[in-house]
């Protein structure tokens, strides 16, 4: 029998909003033909899509990483404001894909305003220079009267964009990057980048961009930073991306393992050089890119078609996210609309991919803190992992103490029982289980089919300290349990 223990005092740490955070780059149709398409029967009069605006409510990510990515390590943000018709196209060797700036960063801090997210913008580290990074906040967040304050303000915004998220560089440590840094190039650059940017605004958070490509310098580029940079740095910014290129679904659900080793070694690791080198406030971490991507290339401009095991494997990522609440403290899905994205459109509507729904599921039943749960039972083998727990769990508290919820991605293909028992006190009336399925791991929601994969909700009495449920198949389940203490 599978067995769920939970006791509600095991708090592991608050649970910090900005897990759900979204990403935006200039790729594809992400920016031109997903967020802005004027020429769109559902744009509206600034150009944005009311129907990708709606549904982005619906996920409620309270922090929005742009504009890149990739992109923005050529980027340069003066091309993108002011009149549209001055502004150049660029040529972006990123992506190879001309550019005409008609996004920029006015647009995009009224994007987010509009979906009720915080912009986070990446400074170009690429080939660009710390002047040009210390201007963009000076353009942002200033507030004396300077030419580029005037300069925003003959654009149209009187009062600061008050940015309170800033990255410094993407990606660094990749070879595919422009301007791709050493850890000892990174780190100088880094500091000298941090202290300029924080000279104009030093209310500003700044994230470090650690490890994407995971090759073994990844320890080196922490220690330098951490050595060298700890004063400047907020945040040490991860990415990664999984896959199923076996098609193997036993394996592809055993990639949990993967990701919380990536984030045990991380954690040790900061924990480690906070030690050594007596640095006493907390660093946090930022999984600042993170999703399925696999099957889509640039030729198809990374438009991913997400299926059933994809919303079960960025389930299991919220799952770990919640589990390392004491460290991770951002996470941005990558990306928002049509690249890699819960969200595809074309001119004349869009369709919810299958990891919109675990996404949006999380976002509104998550509690304030994350507990530490304890379960046992079935296990299975896949790829490299034998002893993989069948059950994926992770669970939140209500600020008042009075609602669990439980969240259980369900990696069999038969459905699974479990006990849930609580250390003290019970389960007090109605809980609801809300479900996303459908009916099969390889099912997607397309444009003639959007509803083959959603959320459906059930509820059932619990009164005693345990309760029994059934996890249907191939599952991301979320329980909100009332409970009496």
């Amino acid at each position: 029998m599978n067995r769920i223990d939970v006791n509600l005092e095991r708090v592991l740490a608050p649970i910090d909003p900005n897990l759900f955070g979204g990403f935006a780059e200039h790729l594809g149709r992400c920016i031109y033909g997903g967020v802005y398409d004027p020429d769109s029967p559902h744009a509206g009069p600034d150009g944005l899509r009311t129907d990708v605006l709606a549904a982005l409510r619906r996920l409620q990510m309270p922090v929005i990483r742009y504009p890149g990515g990739n992109f923005v390590s050529g980027y340069r943000w003066r091309d993108g404001v002011g009149p549209r018709d001055a502004r150049p196209a660029r040529l972006d060797l990123a992506w190879g894909a001309p550019d005409s700036n008609h996004f920029g960063t006015n647009e995009f801090v009224q994007f987010c305003r509009q979906v009720g997210a915080e912009p986070y913008l990446v400074v170009n580290c690429g080939d660009g220079d710390m002047r040009e990074a210390r201007d963009w906040v000076e353009y942002c967040n200033g507030t004396a009267d300077t030419a580029l304050v005037r300069l925003r303000r003959a654009h149209g915004f009187d009062a600061p964009h008050n940015v309170q998220y800033w990255a410094v560089g993407n990606e660094v440590d990749g070879a595919w990057q422009i301007g791709h840094k050493t850890p000892e190039e990174y780190t100088r650059a880094y500091v000298e980048f941090a202290k300029v940017m924080r000279w104009v605004d030093p209310k500003i958070k700044l994230l470090a961009s650690a490890t994407s490509s995971w090759a073994p310098d990844f320890v080196e580029r922490a220690q330098l930073l951490l050595e060298q940079a700890s004063e400047h740095i907020d945040y040490m910014s991860v990415h990664w991306y999984v896959a199923n290129h076996e098609d193997d679904f036993a394996r592809y659900m055993a990639v949990s393992e993967l990701i919380e080793a990536r984030l045990r070694a991380y954690e040790g690791l900061i924990d480690a050089l906070r030690l050594a080198r007596r640095i006493k406030r907390p660093i946090p971490i930022a999984v600042d890119e993170w999703n399925v991507w696999y099957r889509a290339g640039i030729d198809t401009g990374l438009e991913e078609v997400y299926n059933l095991e994809d919303a079960l494997a960025v389930a299991m990522h919220l799952n770990a996210f919640i589990r390392h609440a004491r460290t991770v403290r951002m996470a941005n899905l990558a990306q928002i609309v049509n690249v890699i994205a819960p969200i595809l459109t074309r001119k004349d509507g869009l369709v919810l991919q299958t990891i919109f729904y675990p996404f949006e599921l999380y976002r509104r039943t998550c509690g304030d803190a994350a507990l530490d749960v304890f379960w046992s039972g079935e296990t299975f083998d896949g790829g490299d992992y034998a002893g993989v727990r069948v059950l994926d769990v992770a669970a939140s508290r209500g600020a008042d103490g009075k609602r669990l919820t439980l969240y259980v991605v369900n990696r069999s293909l038969r459905p699974t029982e479990a006990v849930v028992a609580l250390a003290e006190g019970r389960f007090a009336g109605s809980v609801t289980a809300s479900v996303v399925n459908g009916p099969d791991i390889k099912t997607a929601n397309t444009f003639d089919a959007p509803d083959n994969v959603g959320t459906h909700e059930a509820t059932f009495d619990a009164a005693d300290r345990e309760l029994r449920y059934t996890f249907e198949p191939h599952s991301v389940t979320a329980l909100v349990c009332p409970v009496a203490r």
